[in-house]
């Protein structure tokens, strides 16, 4: 695989470079990779290269090699292919290698190749001492990120429970992806879902199926973290044993303050009133808050303006 890699990468290096219709000769004599023993072999090699460069979406056509059209040869249009120079700076390009080193999804190393074809950073630039693992499948994050992009209605298992939601935004805290989103039938009510909690999210296919409210701020939904927000106050929530734990992973400085047959009571740190309303939705009649009463009547409000 490495091979045919490094092979399809010298093909698009060559065809972007050359600036002229190339035969298939040309790119058999040229390109580092295509030193096939026989003519079939060539070209059954190069008839995949082929199909696999269109099925990334590069517009490799034919056209003819000199005025006469006698011969024709393989270019890729740059107009077809090409953006326009956002005019970065050094400064610019250099930032955001760091970050592309820096950063994982999932424990895997973000692709530099769009960055150098950026213009690249300077070669002097080392690599970051320090990284940071943004987690998680990357198949759920693009769906849902996609999801939210086409408002696009999704569902998924959550807490044993099937939802339909239609999603606001997504957002990074304490190490994990949360979901803002609403259910269905409860616009009013928007709920904070942990990412990696979800169970076979499945994406509609109908776009334009919801409109996310102009004013909606994600942060106010969304639990921030404790380096990022002193807490202002503290409240007891009451949780359903089978959820207690998962409660108690997602808040650190959470600490049980009475535990019972079948449920468990959190003293847990407020840090963003609305964002703290927002969690405990997310697990339903499984949490109920206890104290303080202007939180427990906070969360009685979002409930009855969803009714």
């Amino acid at each position: 695989m490495q091979r045919v890699i490094e092979r399809i990468l010298n093909l698009l290096a060559y065809l972007l470079t050359v600036n002229h219709p190339v035969t298939a000769d040309d790119i058999r004599n040229t390109v580092s990779g295509y030193d096939q023993d026989t003519d079939a072999a060539f070209r059954r090699t190069f008839e995949r290269d082929k199909d696999l460069l269109r099925s990334l979406g590069v517009p490799l056509t034919m056209s003819a090699t000199d005025v006469w059209e006698v011969e024709h040869g393989y270019v890729i249009p740059p107009g077809e292919y090409a953006i326009a120079d956002p005019g970065l700076t050094e400064d610019e390009r250099s930032a955001l290698l760091v970050a592309a080193q820096a950063v994982q999804f999932a424990g895997q190393t973000t692709g530099l190749s769009a960055i150098f074809k950026l213009g690249g950073a300077s070669p002097a630039l080392s690599a970051p001492n320090v990284g940071a693992d943004l987690g998680h499948d990357l198949e759920i994050l693009g769906l849902l990120f996609d999801a939210i992009a086409s408002r696009r209605i999704v569902s998924f298992i959550y807490a044993s429970k099937k939802r339909q939601v239609t999603p606001y935004a997504l957002a990074h805290r304490f190490g994990h992806w949360y979901l803002a989103a609403p259910e269905v039938g409860a616009p009013g009510v928007v709920k904070a879902f942990r990412v990696d909690r979800m169970d076979t999210p499945v994406a509609e296919e109908a776009a334009g199926s919801f409109e996310r409210p102009g004013d909606f701020d994600a942060a106010a939904v969304i639990p921030t973290g404790g380096a990022e927000r002193e807490p202002t106050t503290n409240a007891l929530v009451r949780f359903d044993l089978d959820v207690a734990d998962i409660a108690a992973s997602q808040v650190p400085d959470a600490v049980v303050a009475e535990e019972g047959d079948g449920w468990r009571t959190l003293d847990v740190p407020v840090r963003v009133e609305q964002a703290f309303v927002g969690w405990v939705l997310g697990f339903d009649d499984r949490a109920e808050i206890l104290e303080p009463a202007s939180l427990r009547n906070r969360l009685v409000a979002h409930l009855e303006a969803s009714l």
